[in-house]
């Protein structure tokens, strides 16, 4: 598997879409997962640039993934949203995070 450059994460209440893409933009993998098992992930995880769109939940994550050596970047959602390729998903959103946040001229607040 490759070296992985973003980690895009649709937040939601419960479950968490994690789309993860390399240093030529492809895909590396999907996933679903809980709270629990998103946080136990992210600390196994080498550190890497984890991508969020900014919301109230989303600080508290940030910080989690800092503990954890990742670099943070909160993206607003209406700078996600011209991304998003087809019909929305949890999937195609998370993707369309990780794909903002490689933009150079996207502005994103480094927690």
């Amino acid at each position: 598997m490759s070296i992985i450059k973003v980690i895009g994460i649709d937040l939601g209440k419960s479950s968490f879409h994690l789309v993860a893409h390399d240093y030529n933009g492809r895909e590396q993998f999907r996933k679903q997962l809980s709270r629990a098992k998103l946080i136990e992930f992210l600390s196994q995880t080498h550190a890497t640039t984890i991508a969020m769109e900014s919301c109230g939940g989303s600080h508290w994550l940030a910080r989690k993934c800092q503990s954890f050596g990742h670099k943070v970047k909160l993206i607003p959602p209406q700078y996600v949203k011209p991304y998003v390729k087809t019909n929305k998903n949890d999937y195609i959103d998370a993707d369309a995070i990780a794909e903002a946040s490689t933009r150079p001229s996207m502005r994103k607040r480094s927690i």
